[in-house]
């Protein structure tokens, strides 16, 4: 079994109208991509909730609730694996000035634009990782039941 490297936490983000709520990325020279809020774990987190929550207001200023991890994805990292866990919610509030961070500082970074897509035009974004795509294609209606 190959190490864990890196764990993360990222929301499948909905918004008041069951729109996602995604970051755009435009880093220079290359095409703009879409991912999840979220970002990695750190050791002062008590849990993969308390993660997300940080990242959440750091990356978006922003709050959710219903939090319920629906989808875990891995990938290569070095000599080891990453490990994505994937919470769905809905967003309660959001103040894009609230945002903090080195994303946000240094313009070497890119961009970071806070975006909301209609599942039905999700097929048109590169959002990545492409498993998450696919998987909030062919269960958009599962992940919504949950907020009804």
């Amino acid at each position: 079994m190959r190490e864990v490297l890196r764990r993360s936490v990222r929301a499948i983000l909905w918004d008041e109208r069951d729109q996602l709520v995604l970051i755009k990325r435009t880093k220079p020279g290359q095409a703009p991509y879409w991912t999840a809020p979220g970002g990695g774990l750190e050791p002062t987190d008590a849990s993969l909730e308390a993660a997300l929550c940080r990242e959440l207001r750091e990356e978006l200023g922003a709050e959710a609730e219903r939090l319920s991890q629906v989808f875990l994805f891995s990938s290569p990292s070095g000599e080891g694996v990453s490990v994505q866990h994937f919470v769905s919610c809905r967003l309660t509030q959001v103040d894009e000035g609230a945002r903090t961070g080195a994303e946000f500082t240094d313009p070497g970074r890119g961009d970071y634009a806070v975006e909301r897509v209609a599942v039905d035009r999700l097929p048109e974004v590169d959002l990545r990782p492409e498993a998450l795509k696919d998987f909030i294609i062919a269960n958009t209606d599962a992940l919504l039941s949950e907020f009804s």
